[in-house]
């Protein structure tokens, strides 16, 4: 999948709006449990919301939501608060439920 563009992220977040979080990082921060939550959601969805319940500054959320994006190859499509929105395309056509624009309206 090829990095999205800023009229996709903005869709996306636009989507995610009405989710709620389906992962979330408590005070141990990233554990191989919490990377398995996110590959199991991701399975069934293509956007995911997850939250962070103890870490309250930027730069941890940050560096977190960065790991999380390398580990399940998903692309962070923004961070709003102590949420953050994730998407990775399904791999199968059929089982994809999101259908980005292909270009600026």
């Amino acid at each position: 999948m090829k990095k999205l563009e800023g009229f996709q992220r903005k869709y996306l977040r636009g989507v995610a709006h009405g989710l709620k979080p389906v992962v979330f990082i408590g005070q141990k921060g990233l554990t191989p449990e919490v990377l398995l939550s996110a590959e199991k959601a991701f399975e069934r969805h293509e956007l995911i919301k997850v939250k962070f319940n103890d870490f309250k500054e930027k730069a941890d959320k940050t560096e977190i939501s960065g790991r999380i994006e390398e580990e399940t190859g998903a692309e962070n499509v923004g961070m709003i608060g102590h949420t953050v929105i994730f998407y990775r395309q399904q791999e199968d056509p059929e089982k994809r439920k999101t259908s980005l624009p292909q270009r600026y309206p």
